[in-house]
C-alpha cells in the first residue's frame, strides 16, 4: 500500500498520517461521500497514527470500543485524511439503522453510488462494478448485522484487490486478515479540552478551581466523549461542581457504596441515565418516543408520531430544542432542511424507557402511518415540478420507510398496508434506479398473506414493471398475467390499464412492435376512460411513439411525442419526458438534422443521469455517437464517437432491458459501429472503445456538455416536500386504495 498523504487536518497533530506523497493516484479530486464533522475534532493524534499504520498493512481494519467512545468520529477523521490517495474515493456506508441483513448489499451499493438495473443478485453487480477500483470503504455500525457484514466484506476483499475496508463495530467481524483496533477513551488533557469546548459560553471565565473540578469530572467519566458532552451540556443549568456531585452520588449508588471506578460501559450508561433524570417529564417522554425513528427524521414527522395529550404538537418544537441543547438529540442541516437523530447509546437507553411505558406498539404504528401518508403524498407530487424534490425526500427517508415496510409485513393483519407501501413507492423503484430493492420489497409483499385485492393488484403491476426493466420477462409475464386476469374478473379498470401498459412495454423491448402498439393503445384508452393523467400515462404515450417510430411512421411518432412534451411542460414532469426527447432526436437525425438532434439528446441524457436511468442513458449516448460522427466528420469526430460507444458499452452491462438483443433499440449502435470500423480500422476503433469504457456516467455527461443550465440532479433539493397538513392518522388502504395515482 502506498504511503498515506495529504496536508494535516485541524485537530490532527500527527505528521505520520500525512506528509508523504502518494503514489499511483493523480486524480485531483477523488469522489466520495464522507460527511463533515458536526463539531470540532479534538485530540486522538496517537490513535490516528496507530490506526493509519494498521490501514497501511491490512486491507480490513475494524475499530472497536464501547458505545460513545468516538469510534465513528475517529474512523471518519482518518478516512478524510486518506481519501486523496484512493483514486476512486472514500465512501461511508451507514449501517446503524439497518435491521434486515437482506438489505445490506443494497445499502452498501447505494452508499457507493452504484446502480444496476439487472436481476442479478446485488452482490454480483457490486463485485463487478467495484472491480479495478481503488476505494476506501467505511462501514459504520456493523454490529447491527455482524454475520452478514462479515460475509460481504470477505467477498469484497477477495474479489476487489484495490479495496480497503475500515469497519466500525462494537465487536470484530471475525474475517481472516482482520486487524482490530480497540479505541481507548480520551486522555486526561484531551478529555478536559473536549469538555471545555463543548461547554462553550457556559465555560467562559472559568477559574482554576473550576478547571480542577472539571478535570476530576472528566476522570470520573473515564474520558468517554459522549458522557463528557452530556455533562458539558448541563453547565447552562448547573455549575461544574454540581454536575460532579450529582454524578458522584449516582456512581456511588450504582456501585453499592463501594470505592473504585465503574466499568466503562456502566459509566456511560450512568451518565446517560443521569442526563435522563435531569430532563423534564416532557423531555423524557419525547426522548423515549423518538427512538422509533431510524436514522434522520424531521420536525413534522416528530410532531405527528410523538405528540399526544401529554405532549401537545404545538409544544414539541420547544421540547425537541431542549433535547438538542442537552446533546441528547443531534441536529444536522441537510439539503432538505434541518433534520435530527439520536446517537445509538442514547437511542438504546430511550428505547428501554419506551418499553417500560408499554407504548412501543402504538408509536411504531403511528410511525408507519406517518410514512404511509408521506409516500401517498409523494406519489401525487411526483407528477409536478417538484419531482426532483420528491426523489430527494424519499431517498433521505429510506431507513424509516424500510421500518414502516417491515412493520407492516411482519405485524399480523397489516400485510395489505405493506403491499400498498411497496407498490406506491413505484416512482422510487422505477423512476430513481432502485429496481433491486424494489424487487425485494415487492416479492416479499406479495408473499405475505393479505386479503385486499386492490393493493395486491397494484403490487403485481409494479412488480411486472420492475421485472421488465430488470430483463426478467418470465417474472414480468407471470405478475402481469395474474394482475390482468384478476382485474378483468373484478372490474378493476385502472389495474387492467396498468397491466396492459407494462405488457406493452415488454412487447416493445422484445421487438414485437404490432403487439406493443396494440397493448399501449388499449392502455391509453383505458387511462382516458378512467381520467388518469400522470407520469405513467405520459410514459405509455412515449412508448407508443417508440413502437410507431420503429415501424417507420416517424411523423406519427413525432406528433405523439410533441403532445407528451407539451403536457410535461405544463405539469413540470421530467422523467417521462426523456423518452419523448429521444424519439424526437431519433426523428431529427433520421431526417438529416443532426444539429437539432444534439440538444434533445443532451437534455435526455441529463435527465436520465439525474434519475439514474441507465437504459435511457445508453440510448442517448449511442445516438449521440452517431450524431457526433455525422456532425464533426473526419477521424477526430469518428474517434470521439467511438469513445462514446465504449462508454455506452460500459453502461449496458448494468442495464436489465435487453437493448442489445433488440434489433430496433440496437440499430443506432450497430450502424455507428459499422461506419466507425470502416473509418478508423478495427485496431483504432477498439482502442477508442477501450478509452470510453473507462468513463463513468458522470464523466460522459460532462464530456457531451450537459451543463448547469440543465435541470438539477435528483439528490439536490430546493426545499422539503411536506405531506398534507393533518394531525390525523394516514388513511388505511384497507377500505379502498387502488392505483389512481400510480
Amino acid at each position: 500500500m502506498p504511503p498515506l498523504s495529504g496536508s494535516p487536518l485541524p485537530g490532527t497533530p500527527s505528521s505520520r498520517v500525512h506528509g508523504v506523497a502518494a503514489r499511483g493516484c493523480h486524480r485531483p479530486d477523488p469522489p466520495g461521500n464522507l460527511p463533515a464533522g458536526p463539531t470540532r475534532f479534538i485530540g486522538r493524534g496517537r490513535e490516528l497514527d496507530a490506526l493509519a499504520a494498521l490501514v497501511e498493512r491490512a486491507r480490513l481494519v475494524t475499530v472497536t470500543g464501547i458505545g460513545g467512545v468516538g469510534k465513528t468520529r475517529v474512523a471518519l477523521r482518518l478516512a478524510t485524511a486518506l481519501q486523496d490517495r484512493f483514486c476512486d474515493g472514500a465512501w461511508l456506508a451507514e449501517l446503524s439503522s439497518l435491521s434486515d441483513p437482506a438489505l445490506l448489499d443494497h445499502t452498501v451499493a447505494e452508499a457507493l453510488g452504484l446502480t444496476d438495473h439487472t436481476d442479478r443478485p446485488p452482490r454480483a453487480w457490486l463485485l463487478e462494478q467495484l472491480a479495478g477500483r481503488r476505494t476506501l470503504l467505511v462501514l459504520d455500525g456493523c454490529e447491527q448485522v455482524t454475520e452478514a457484514c462479515a460475509a460481504l466484506v470477505k467477498a469484497l476483499l477477495r474479489g476487489v484487490p484495490g479495496l480497503r475496508v475500515l469497519a466500525v463495530s462494537r465487536r470484530p467481524l471475525g474475517v481472516a486478515g482482520e486487524q482490530v483496533f480497540a479505541l481507548p477513551p480520551l486522555s486526561g488533557p484531551e478529555s478536559s479540552e473536549l469538555f471545555e469546548d463543548r461547554a462553550g459560553g457556559a465555560w467562559a471565565g472559568a477559574g482554576e478551581a473550576e478547571r480542577a473540578t472539571a478535570d476530576e469530572l472528566c476522570r470520573r467519566l473515564d474520558g468517554i466523549p459522549l458522557a463528557l458532552e452530556l455533562a458539558a451540556a448541563r453547565l447552562g443549568t448547573l455549575s461544574v461542581t454540581q454536575v460532579l456531585e450529582r454524578l458522584d452520588d449516582r456512581f456511588r449508588l450504582l456501585a453499592g457504596g463501594a470505592p473504585g471506578p465503574l466499568p466503562r460501559h456502566q459509566t456511560l450508561r450512568t451518565a446517560i441515565g443521569w442526563s435522563h433524570e435531569l430532563c423534564t417529564p416532557a423531555e423524557r417522554l419525547l426522548w423515549a418516543r423518538l427512538t422509533v425513528f431510524a436514522g434522520l427524521f424531521d420536525l413534522e414527522a416528530a410532531e405527528y408520531v410523538c405528540s399526544g395529550p401529554e405532549l401537545p404538537a404545538e409544544s414539541l418544537l420547544d421540547v425537541l430544542a431542549e433535547l438538542v441543547a442537552r446533546s441528547v438529540v443531534v441536529r444536522e442541516d441537510t439539503p432538505l432542511g434541518p433534520r435530527y437523530r439520536l446517537l445509538d447509546p442514547v437511542r438504546m437507553y430511550g428505547a428501554g424507557w419506551l418499553d417500560a411505558l408499554a407504548d412501543g406498539e402504538r408509536m411504531r404504528r403511528r410511525h408507519r402511518d406517518w410514512y404511509m401518508g408521506l409516500v401517498t403524498w409523494c406519489e401525487l407530487d411526483w407528477f409536478s415540478p417538484r419531482q426532483a424534490e420528491v426523489a430527494a425526500r424519499i431517498e433521505a427517508e429510506l431507513p424509516n420507510l424500510r421500518l414502516a415496510l417491515d412493520y407492516s409485513l411482519e405485524e399480523k393483519g397489516e400485510a395489505h398496508i405493506g403491499q400498498y407501501l411497496a407498490a406506491t413507492l413505484w416512482f422510487h423503484w422505477t423512476g430513481c434506479g432502485r429496481l433491486a430493492e424494489g424487487r425485494y420489497w415487492l416479492d416479499r409483499a406479495l408473499e405475505a398473506e393479505a386479503d385486499n385485492e386492490e393493493t395486491r393488484l397494484k403490487a403485481l403491476w409494479v412488480l411486472g414493471h420492475v421485472a421488465v426493466l430488470q430483463g426478467d420477462p418470465a417474472r414480468a409475464v407471470g405478475a402481469l398475467a395474474e394482475c390482468r386476469e384478476t382485474a378483468l374478473h373484478g372490474g378493476h379498470t385502472r389495474a387492467l390499464a396498468y397491466a396492459e401498459h407494462r405488457a406493452g412495454l415488454l412487447a416493445l423491448v422484445s421487438d414485437d412492435l404490432p403487439r406493443a402498439e396494440e397493448l399501449l393503445r388499449s392502455a391509453l384508452a383505458r387511462y382516458q376512460e378512467t381520467g388518469e393523467l400522470n407520469s405513467d400515462v405520459l410514459a405509455a404515450q412515449a412508448e407508443l411513439a417508440t413502437a410507431v417510430a420503429f415501424q417507420g411512421d416517424l411523423p406519427g411518432a413525432v406528433a405523439l411525442c410533441e403532445e407528451v412534451r407539451e403536457v410535461c411542460a405544463a405539469h413540470g414532469e421530467r422523467r417521462a419526458l426523456a423518452y419523448a426527447l429521444y424519439i424526437l432526436a431519433l426523428a431529427a437525425w433520421s431526417g438529416g438534422d443532426a444539429v437539432r438532434a444534439r440538444p434533445l439528446l443532451r437534455e435526455c441524457l441529463a435527465t436520465a443521469h439525474a434519475f439514474r436511468d441507465l437504459g435511457g442513458a445508453v440510448l442517448a449516448v449511442e445516438l449521440l455517437a452517431l450524431v457526433t460522427l455525422e456532425e464533426a466528420g473526419g477521424a477526430g469526430g469518428a474517434e470521439e464517437a467511438a469513445v462514446l460507444q465504449g462508454a455506452a458499452g460500459r453502461l449496458r452491462r448494468s442495464v436489465g432491458l435487453p437493448l442489445s438483443g433488440s434489433r430496433h433499440f440496437n440499430a443506432p449502435h450497430a450502424l455507428c459501429e459499422r461506419r466507425l470500423r470502416e473509418l478508423l480500422g478495427t485496431r483504432r476503433y477498439e482502442a477508442c472503445v477501450r478509452e470510453g469504457a473507462g468513463l463513468d456516467l458522470d464523466a460522459v455527461v460532462a464530456r457531451v456538455g450537459c451543463g448547469p443550465e440543465l435541470p438539477p440532479a435528483v439528490p439536490v433539493a430546493r426545499g422539503p416536500v411536506r405531506p398534507p397538513e393533518t394531525r390525523e392518522p394516514a388513511v388505511s388502504p384497507a377500505t379502498g386504495a387502488g392505483e389512481t395515482t400510480g
